[in-house]
This record gives C-alpha cells, structure tokens and sequence, in this order.
C-alpha cells in the first residue's frame, strides 16, 4: 500500500496507545504457536473479575490473503479473510461471526498518496454502512466519518478530525458524538526511538458539560522493559510495566488507583504472551 495519510481511524492513535493500551486489570495468558504448514495458532485464557474465558485464533497467509479463524468458549467462531492488492492499492476485509448469520460485514480500503477511503457495510438485510474518508499527506491529516442505517435512512454517527504529525511530536483534534464532544492528543517523543514519550490528551463532552484531562507518557528503562503511566483529573491514576522476556515474549503488570478513594483496594492486571 502506498504511503499517505493513512486511515481516519489512525488520528490519534498515537495517544490513545500510549493512555489506554494494555491499561487492564484482566488476567491474560496466551501462547503462540507456528506449524510447519505455516499455520499461526494463538490459545489465549482470560480472567475478569469471577469470569473465565478462552479461545483459539489460526493464522493462514496464502499469497496476498490472510485468514484469520476464531473460536471461543461460548462456541463463537469468527471468520475474517483479509485479501491486500484485491486491485491495486486496495484491500477487502470480509467477516463473519457464527451462530449470527446477521453478523456478516465486508469492508474496502483504498490507499492514495493524498487520500485514503474505507467502506464498511453489514452484510444483512437491514445494513449500517459506514464510509471514512482522509485526505493530505504523512505529516498532516484531515478525515471524516459516517455511518447510515439503510433501514431507517438515518445518520448513526458522524465524526471529523485532524492530525499532525513531526518528528518531534504529533498532535490532533477530533469532533465526535455527532459534534457533541471534542477530544484533542498531544505526543511528544523524548528519544530518537520514540519509546519515552510524553502525552496530554483533553476530552469535553458538552451535554454533560464534563472534562477529562489525562496526563501520561512512556519511559524505556532498557530495550527490553517500558514503564507506562497516566492520571487524569478524576484521580485515576494508571501504571503499566512492560518486560520482554524473551524474544516476542512479553510479560505486562499493570495497576490502577484511585487517589480521590485511597480507602478503595487498587486494581492489578497481569498478561503473559509467549510467542516462539
């Protein structure tokens, strides 16, 4: 795919991983495995709260298309089929999650050097499609969103945003909620690697005139260990420690706690993924 502005899901990605990503307080082991067909399978086990769950993901790449199929406990399986260069600078998604045959979805994403387009549309007889649209360049970007309910022939949602991005630093804004909320990131990178970092990201939702500032960032201890953390002005105060245990072996701890309730117990989360 050509290089350019990218999907308008990437605006303020950069952000949103460094405040949310891997913040959890789940407990998480998975192991990956890779057969001499080629075939990747992921057996993953989580714990939340009194619940425990699992599933089985298989991995196939068979020249420019990737199958992916998913299998869980509650006896879900999810099929997705990723097919790249389907024409040039295209790809299609298409997924299906049984029992729901309703659940079926297929989208197109088509990558320019100036513009990037995704479609998305539910593959039943009452179908949301969804179409997102950026235009600019690497460095800067303008995008928008927008979802359709076919049935009722109404807007579902729409949204519109901006990134910036430098080498030094990125930043955006984006309007949200059908303009009844605004969310803007900041990311500076205090190293040449981008691994220690630091983020600001405001959030205002103006029919329920709320604000939310997060303050947070990243720090490599080493090149095998990365130290997360935020706190926002709610007193929640997140930490992430992440350490590579061995070669794409990655064990996480995370915490949280809320410094307005101290007599509140804190949270803790672990993930270990073993990979070969």
């Amino acid at each position: 795919m050509s290089k350019g502005p990218g999907l308008f899901s990437g605006i303020g990605k950069k952000a949103r991983d460094i405040l949310n990503a891997n913040y959890t307080t789940d407990h998480k082991f998975s192991v990956n495995t890779c057969s001499d067909g080629g075939v990747v399978l992921t057996s993953t086990a989580v714990q939340k709260g009194g619940l425990s769950a699992g599933n089985v993901t298989a991995r196939y790449k068979y020249n420019n298309a990737l199958i992916d199929v998913k299998v869980d406990t509650d006896s879900n399986i999810l099929t997705t089929i990723t097919i790249n260069e389907v024409v040039p600078s295209t790809k299609a998604i298409a997924s299906l999650k049984l029992p729901d045959y309703n659940s079926g979805k297929l989208e197109v994403q088509y990558f320019h050097h100036h513009a990037t387009i995704a479609t998305a549309a539910a593959l039943n007889q009452s179908p949301l499609v969804d179409v997102a649209a950026t235009i600019g360049t690497p460095t800067i970007a303008f995008g928008a969103e927008a979802g359709y309910d076919v049935s009722s022939g109404n807007l579902t949602k729409y949204t519109a945003g901006i990134g910036v991005s430098k080498p030094e630093q990125y930043a955006s804004v984006i309007l949200g909620d059908k303009g009844d909320s605004i969310r803007a990131s900041y990311v500076h990178y205090l190293d040449a690697s981008k691994k220690t970092t630091a983020a600001l990201e405001i959030f205002r939702k103006f029919s329920a005139n709320e604000n939310i500032v997060t303050v947070g960032g990243t720090y490599a201890v080493d090149n095998l260990t990365l130290v997360k953390g935020k706190l926002n002005n709610n007193g929640k105060l997140g930490a992430v420690l992440q350490h590579e245990i061995i070669p794409k072996s990655v064990l996480s701890i995370s915490g949280e706690i809320d410094t307005k309730a101290l007599e509140r117990a804190p949270k803790f989360g672990l993930s270990l993924a073993l990979a070969p």
